[in-house]
């Protein structure tokens, strides 16, 4: 199954008005930044929520419901109180006290299960067949992806233009996403940590696979298989997937925020790790949009 950029196009019209068209600054010469940290719910999350949620049309009694690391969940707790619905959110214990903290105030049921994403989904879907409340899949899910894609029309729109995209990759509605909606336009390079190489393993073996999940990004791109959809879209328009350590995650947030007072958690700053690293070496005169996905982070945490 695949998403199309008519799909993107149709999300982008049913969501208008629910979300913030994020802004795009200039970093060093020849790259710009999408700052989807300054999205409602700090990521781009919440754009695939409200999409979700408003295709769905009428919603059941219980609500809607949704396993997340952390992201994912506080956007559907923010679709959700922005609708007037009931939202119950289930984490994995290694979810940032932050998210976690997020989630509670913007009125949500929250559950924490399980040490990773898995666990917290199989809870989730164990809940949600003896609710019948809505669920909503954190990647693997068209309309959620569809919603995701907005991201890459606006960035085309705002920039005028790039030669390519780098985009963090977790379970890949994202990238999925911003794929659909280029639709040619432009190259899209996937970035995973060296730790969760969901895309990267699962091109290797031809299908999706389940992998090992660690590192400093595992609260947000810590799913342990690529989503189909994904899978699908990303193999059929060629994109190529570059790996980043640890290392190159926290030097790239630390960068963000000393040269540009961008906060962003680890996740957010991954696609920018892979110009700094050298994962992704540009052309000469090569223009690049990198999408910093979250904010969600402790201030604290940033020098």
């Amino acid at each position: 199954m695949t998403v199309t950029r008519g799909d993107v196009e149709r999300a982008a019209a049913r969501i208008a008005g629910r979300v913030r068209r994020t802004p795009v600054v200039e970093g060093d010469p020849g790259v710009v930044l999408k700052l989807e940290g300054l999205q409602h719910s700090g990521s781009f999350k919440v754009r695939g929520a409200f999409n979700r949620v408003l295709a769905a049309g009428r919603l059941p009694g219980a609500g809607v419901i949704a396993a997340s690391g952390g992201n994912h969940g506080v956007a559907v707790a923010h679709a959700a109180r922005a609708l007037g619905v009931r939202a119950e959110i289930f984490v994995p214990e290694i979810c940032a006290p932050v998210k976690v903290a997020r989630l509670r105030a913007l009125g949500a049921a929250v559950t924490l299960t399980g040490s990773i994403f898995a666990e917290a989904y199989e809870a989730s879907a164990k809940r949600a067949a003896e609710t019948g409340a809505l669920e909503i899949h954190a990647y693997d899910h068209p309309d959620v992806v569809a919603g995701q894609g907005t991201v890459g029309l606006e960035l085309m729109e705002q920039a005028g233009g790039v030669d390519t995209v780098l985009v963090a990759v977790g379970g890949g509605g994202l990238v999925a996403g911003v794929t659909a909606a280029l639709d040619g336009a432009a190259e899209v390079v996937a970035v995973e940590p060296e730790r969760i190489p969901t895309l990267h393993r699962a091109m290797a073996m031809g299908e999706p696979v389940l992998v090992e999940v660690g590192g400093v990004a595992a609260d947000a791109l810590g799913a342990s298989r690529i989503g189909r959809i994904a899978f699908d879209t990303v193999t059929a328009a060629g994109v190529r997937s570059v790996l980043v350590t640890d290392d190159a995650i926290v030097e790239a947030r630390e960068e963000l925020w000393r040269g540009h007072r961008v906060a962003a958690e680890h996740s957010g700053a991954a696609a920018l790790a892979a110009l700094r690293s050298g994962a992704y070496v540009p052309r000469p005169g090569e223009r690049i949009a990198v999408v910093i996905c979250g904010a969600n982070t402790d201030p604290s945490t940033l020098g």
